[in-house]
């Protein structure tokens, strides 16, 4: 590249006056300093090209072109890493003279920390809260707009607040009528104004009617399937009417157990191909292992249930399976 430059620049001056010639200046050619590393070679700069967010507090960078500095996770436009320094503190990126970037924030915690701890703060207030809470409620306790805060939501749990609330509600159902308690005190208990709504909805929660829940599956034939996620092993079960479970561990024996203790009485079929392929190929479509990584544990577990729920109930239906679905998944 170099060569091809001053070649051009040679051609150029031949072609001028000697008048011409005189005035011209020659063309900088950036080269890296002796000695100097190129920053391309660094294995680090791998990490900020990919916006590698686990690198966050062990690398910080500096662009001499903006005189800023930033976290390896900047959502800024890669930076031509001739003009970068790399900084394995942050003392040394402020020791540049330059200022944060306010696009990542480096001398403080990320956007999307920030964003994260918002969430998991609505997601207490939908935990705690007798009924399910509005967008503008849980806007205000953040201090966002609403359409603000429903985009933030979305982005850190692929859910929209109301899809959080419904799958939290659906979960204390369940386990309500799991631990023995009356059809009518779970409706209270988990917030439902009126038994009509509850009804109306129990089928898609719990894949059978509420009695038959209660009373551990009996008459119901459910097959279940065990596959690995991002956050762990994970078992879906589903009956001829709906899902019926779906349950995250680190052992796949015990989500089996924990099966067959909620559903004694109920058939359980488990290696069926089919259904292995078809959750396998569900769980594949909705995992997302770099959302909501600063969010806490069980939030993320509750979005992704629900993720992996709204999911199957999108599955096309077909005759002798188990009962799941409306529409097409993309292949």
């Amino acid at each position: 590249m170099e060569l091809a430059v001053i070649r051009a620049n040679h051609r150029a001056t031949r072609s001028r006056t000697p008048k011409d010639a005189k005035i011209m200046t020659a063309t900088p050619i950036m080269t890296s300093r002796p000695g100097v590393p190129f920053v391309a070679d660094d294995p680090r700069w791998a990490r900020i090209v990919a916006r590698d967010r686990n690198a966050d507090g062990h690398l910080w960078y500096s662009v001499s072109t903006t005189g800023v500095y930033c976290r390896p996770s900047c959502p800024s436009r890669t930076a031509n890493p001739r003009n970068v320094q790399l900084h394995d503190t942050l003392a040394s990126a402020r020791a540049t003279g330059f200022r944060p970037c306010r696009r990542c924030n480096p001398d403080g915690p990320s956007i999307e920390s920030g964003n994260a701890a918002l969430v998991a703060k609505a997601c207490r207030i939908i935990a705690e809260s007798e009924e399910e809470p509005s967008l503008s409620r849980l806007a205000d306790a953040v201090c966002r707009s609403p359409s603000y805060f429903h985009r933030v939501f979305k982005a850190a749990t692929g859910l929209t607040p109301k899809d959080y609330a419904v799958a939290y509600r659906a979960r204390k159902v369940r386990q309500e009528l799991a631990h023995g308690n009356t059809i009518t005190e779970t409706i209270y208990e988990a917030g439902f104004n009126s038994s009509g709504r509850f009804y109306e909805k129990a089928t898609d929660m719990l894949g059978m009617t509420p009695s038959q829940y209660r009373a551990g599956g009996v008459n119901e034939e459910i097959r279940f399937a065990v596959g690995p996620t991002s956050l762990g092993v994970i078992l879906v079960a589903s009956s001829r009417k709906g899902v019926a479970s779906i349950l995250l561990g680190d052992d796949p024996n015990e989500l089996v157990r924990n099966l067959q203790e909620r559903f004694p009485k109920a058939l359980l079929i488990g290696a069926d191909r089919n259904y292995e392929a078809l959750v396998a190929r569900v769980v594949g479509f909705v995992e997302a292992p770099r959302i909501g990584l600063d969010l806490p544990l069980d939030v993320r577990c509750t979005a992704f249930e629900q993720r992996v729920w709204r999911a199957l109930q999108d599955v096309p239906r077909s005759p002798g399976s188990a009962g799941v679905g409306r529409q097409r998944l993309p292949v």
